[in-house]
């Protein structure tokens, strides 16, 4: 259990939220400013898989080079002893998935509503050169105000920056993938659209459109079927939304909305009744299923008796005989075609080499075996060499006909400067200038007599090289003031002291104390009295509270687990639960817990202990 631990001296963990396939995810409280925020922590058992790592620092990349209401934007990123971690936007809320889950299907405006909001952020992300391979509704939040927010670009794509790994073959969630995921193809920003016309049909109907005993048998669906009628399932949806959703979940990438943006003019047009047309004909080439030809009998021409001469041919045989000689013309040059196509298919085949990784010289050297045209681009890349191949297109494997072109992406290594002197200068001005050059910058107040906002200290320091996109710590004054003793003074004078020395005051902390005289005074303070901080810092108080007059202990023989579980205990005091206990119960202990209790009341009472918010068993209590 890692509550309670602060990283970067910054960042306290407080509550435990969930986990990932690769990370654990908490509830944080920024001391410095006091706004909660969501650490993302890659599980350790991870922090030597290259894989792992790349999709990590992957995440963190993408994140960086966005800023949209509709995405949660990073804040930081760090390594705090053994762990690696990303400080995200806290969402307060639910996910997509779990409102989904609770209501069952939604009404068409609010559907349409929440997929305009993930299509504007997905229009920033391609916008940006990200493909996120990965929507699907257990990645969109819902904040409790009701903003939209797409998270977790773990196993997104970069356009214009790649991974060199050659072991990213992750999909997506299978569900969600769209046909080319499911067929390993070349993934683009259509896919992503695709993802989210699946996500829209969940939340009209209430279920995703393809199911199946195993993600082959739904990857082959998403392949091969149309999905089953949306007004079947949900008929109050207008007929122009459902066209619009059957365009996003054409089969092909080319007759899909283009654009995020494009598909979500449509659906805000087709909430209003407005039928797009195109969208139209694609509901309707989706459902076609191919049309039986009858067979046309050819009549045979009558034998004329031999003992008569020749004969004028009537209109009517000379078409049949006409007709005759056409279809056998076209039967004939189907047969041609298709030898013809089956001899370029074999002999004119080819497969994309993979050259991620290599030189120059190499890619050019697997191109021409492979009987391909090499084309290429060049991009700056931080920490891939000059020379290398950073991302090809097609990806390696990929089908192709001798003579078609391989583009390749080399790197022109980091792209150098030098580092800019903003020593003397107010915070806000420094980081205009830092960003303004490709900066990610991070301020740290610390207490100073200088002025406040003042830049004390730079990292990297002024004249040294730097590579567009890295990050800069800026030293700031936050001005100083000296913790005042509040000790034994009631919470209400030593918050007026502490303001009085411009300080702020933490939410307080009770503690239980037998002498009455301690009883609402201040305890115990944090920092300690004499301590130098900077202006508005906030000090801790322990106050003192009258202890319960009753107490006795609950003992509960615990299960294993197999993760890790919230803890709380209870004590139901006339019909009502109170709050007794709440802690992490860490996955792989077991065995005796000893819970103390306390209350006002005495006599036999009844303790409860959930697990994760269900309830695992209560036992009876006597106190006295």
């Amino acid at each position: 259990m890692m509550k309670g631990m602060v990283f970067a001296e910054r960042y306290q963990l407080e509550d435990f939220i969930g986990q990932g396939g690769m990370s654990l995810v908490y509830r944080a409280v920024d001391i410095r400013t006091g706004h909660s925020v969501a650490v993302k922590i890659l599980k350790s058992e991870y922090n030597s898989d290259k894989e792992f790592l790349e999709r990590f620092q992957r995440e963190a990349q993408a994140a960086s080079l966005m800023s949209h209401h509709n995405i949660v934007n990073l804040l930081d990123v760090g390594v705090e002893g053994e762990f690696r971690y990303l400080v995200l936007e806290y969402v307060k809320g639910n996910t997509l998935k779990d409102i989904i889950r609770q209501r069952g299907r939604l009404n068409y405006e609010t559907a349409v509503q929440v997929t305009v909001r993930i299509l504007s952020a997905l229009q920033h992300a391609h916008d940006n050169g990200i493909i996120h391979r990965d929507i699907k509704p257990q990645n969109v939040l819902i904040h409790a105000d009701g903003h939209v927010k797409v998270a977790d670009f773990g196993i997104a794509r970069m356009t214009n920056a790649f991974t060199i790994s050659k072991g990213d073959t992750v999909i997506g969630s299978v569900h969600y993938s769209s046909p080319e995921q499911a067929t390993g193809s070349v993934v683009e920003a259509t896919s992503d659209i695709y993802s989210t016309g699946v996500v829209l049909y969940e939340m009209l109907t209430g279920r995703v459109p393809f199911v199946g005993d195993t993600p082959v048998a739904v990857a082959m669906q998403h392949i091969n079927d149309a999905p089953p009628q949306v007004l079947e399932l949900a008929p109050e949806t207008p007929p122009a939304v459902v066209a619009v959703l059957m365009k996003a979940l054409a089969k092909s990438p080319a007759d899909r909305y283009q654009t995020a943006r494009e598909m979500a003019d449509a659906l805000t047009k087709a909430k209003e009744g407005i039928m797009d047309p195109a969208a139209a004909a694609a509901a309707a080439q989706l459902y076609a299923a191919p049309q039986k030809q009858e067979e046309q009998p050819v009549p045979k021409p009558k034998q004329q008796p031999q003992n008569m001469g020749k004969k004028r041919l009537s209109r009517k045989q000379r078409k049949t005989i006409l007709a005759t000689s056409a279809m056998f013309a076209i039967v004939l040059a189907m047969l041609v075609f298709g030898i013809v196509n089956v001899y370029r298919s074999v002999i004119n085949s080819t497969t994309a080499p993979d050259v991620i990784g290599r030189t120059r010289e190499e890619a050019a050297t697997y191109a021409t075996r492979n009987g391909l045209n090499l084309q290429e681009k060049e991009l700056n890349h931080p920490s891939i060499p000059a020379g290398s191949v950073i991302d090809q297109l097609p990806q390696p494997d990929t089908q192709m006909s001798k003579g078609d072109s391989l583009l390749i992406t080399v790197s022109l290594g980091p792209q150098s400067n030098v580092m800019p002197n903003v020593l003397g200068s107010q915070y806000e001005e420094a980081t205009a200038t830092l960003q303004g050059l490709g900066f990610v910058v991070t301020g740290v107040r610390t207490a100073s007599t200088e002025a406040v906002g003042k830049v004390l200290s730079q990292t990297p320091e002024q004249g040294g090289s730097y590579a567009v996109g890295q990050s800069v710590e800026l030293i700031i004054s936050g001005g100083s003031t000296t913790v005042p003793d509040v000790s034994a003074k009631t919470l209400e004078e030593a918050t007026a002291l502490l303001l009085e020395n411009k300080l702020t005051v933490s939410p307080p902390q009770y503690r239980e104390v037998l002498d009455e005289a301690q009883v609402g005074k201040v305890l115990a303070q944090d920092p300690a009295a004499g301590t130098l901080l900077v202006l508005d810092a906030p000090v801790a108080l322990t106050v003192g509270k009258a202890a319960k007059a009753f107490r006795t202990e609950a003992y509960v023989e615990m299960p294993r687990s197999d993760r890790d579980r919230e803890l709380l205990a209870v004590l139901v005091e006339n019909d009502v639960e109170v709050e007794q206990y709440r802690a992490m119960y860490s996955a792989g202990q077991n065995g005796l817990m000893v819970i103390p209790v306390a209350s006002d009341y005495s006599g036999v009472m009844m303790c409860r202990i959930y697990l994760d918010g269900i309830l695992y068993t209560e036992v009876e209590v006597t106190l006295q």
